[in-house]
């Protein structure tokens, strides 16, 4: 039987048009604030707002999910700190942003020093792969709002970011014939746990050790690669049109760059885990719509720029891939299928 995202609870369609009415409810705020212009708002991966100066703001907020779930099960909370991290800034340079600043927000059902402090651990030393700092944040004790008496939590953060005009980048400039390059994720990052656990876990054992893969817990937990310096360094080298960072969704949210067609049709092999997940049941188009199938983050640029994007993530010790171009005909299409 095959097993979808829809089907363990997570229907990405209706998320999307709750995310479409939040979005009309939260525009009436954006001229609510003098000092600050709404720059770009919902809709893309970071919002912006000019402050005075002709200074540009970029902000974003985003959690660690049901991942957390795996550390819980692992007894082990060092990472998930770098996912938080990670989830935040790779998403607020994909508008040409540089992180200046970040809070975190971990809420508990019971103040457990040894767990924070090893999450807060994490949470620096991603921070310091960012180059960002973190200047405080909130730790919430609320036993009432998480059910059962074990250790229960969720883990999220704020990142702010500056840019300018000259160098924001929203897709916009995309067109026909640019190549799109795909860059080496280290696993499942932070996104489809729901669904992995779901036909994982039935057939497998998290203490598992499997082959190709290793101990299947750890693997789960290994933290979402930080894109932040080879992307930032690239910006300034380089021509790019385009920066997609590939999480929910995979690989449409390529369309939050701009409406026209993406043809992935270069991809390396999946990973072994992203394989295992679809030996247990879940179908190849759904696989490509939930995971980044080894692809973490993907940039468009003009043809005559690949070489030189590939040296400058090789230089940060990335592997990156010539992995399909720009077409007219509409849609995300990987080896001809149509997954949006």
């Amino acid at each position: 039987m095959v097993t979808t995202y829809k089907k363990v609870g997570v229907d990405i369609t209706e998320i999307k048009k709750t995310q479409n009415v939040i979005g009309k409810i939260i525009s009436s705020t954006y001229n609510s604030q003098k000092l600050a212009k709404v720059e770009h708002g919902f809709g893309h991966y970071a919002g912006i707002v000019q402050i005075p100066g002709k200074k540009f703001l970029a902000t974003h907020t985003d959690g660690v999910g049901s991942k957390i779930i795996i550390a819980n099960m692992l007894k082990k909370y060092d990472t998930i700190g770098i996912d938080c991290i990670a989830m935040n800034v790779n998403d607020i340079i994909c508008v040409g942003a540089t992180p200046i600043s970040f809070v975190d927000y971990i809420a508990a059902n019971k103040n457990d020093q040894r767990i924070f402090k090893q999450i807060v651990k994490g949470l620096a030393h991603g921070a310091k792969l960012a180059q960002v700092p973190i200047i405080g944040g909130e730790t919430a004790i609320m036993p009432d709002l998480f059910s059962g008496n074990k250790f229960a939590m969720d883990l999220a953060g704020t990142v702010v970011g500056i840019t300018s005009k000259r160098k924001m980048v929203f897709g916009k400039s995309i067109k026909t014939g640019d190549v799109i390059i795909g860059i080496k994720s280290s696993g499942l990052h932070s996104n489809g746990y729901t669904l992995a656990r779901n036909v994982l876990f039935p057939k497998y054992k998290l203490n598992d050790k499997i082959k190709g893969i290793g101990h299947l817990g750890r693997a789960l937990l290994k933290p979402t690669e930080i894109y932040v310096k080879p992307v930032l360094d690239a910006l300034t080298k380089c021509k790019i049109h385009g920066l997609a960072h590939i999480t929910g969704g995979s690989f449409t949210k390529l369309l939050r760059l701009k409406n026209i067609g993406y043809e992935l049709d270069n991809l390396p092999k999946p990973p072994p885990l992203m394989q295992l997940i679809e030996d247990c049941g879940v179908g190849n188009r759904e696989m490509y719509k939930t995971f980044n199938m080894g692809i973490g983050f993907c940039i468009v640029s003009p043809k005559n720029n690949v070489t030189k994007i590939q040296n400058i993530f090789k230089k940060y010790g990335f592997t990156s891939y010539q992995i399909g171009k720009i077409i007219s005909k509409k849609g995300v299409f990987i080896n001809s299928t149509k997954i949006a």
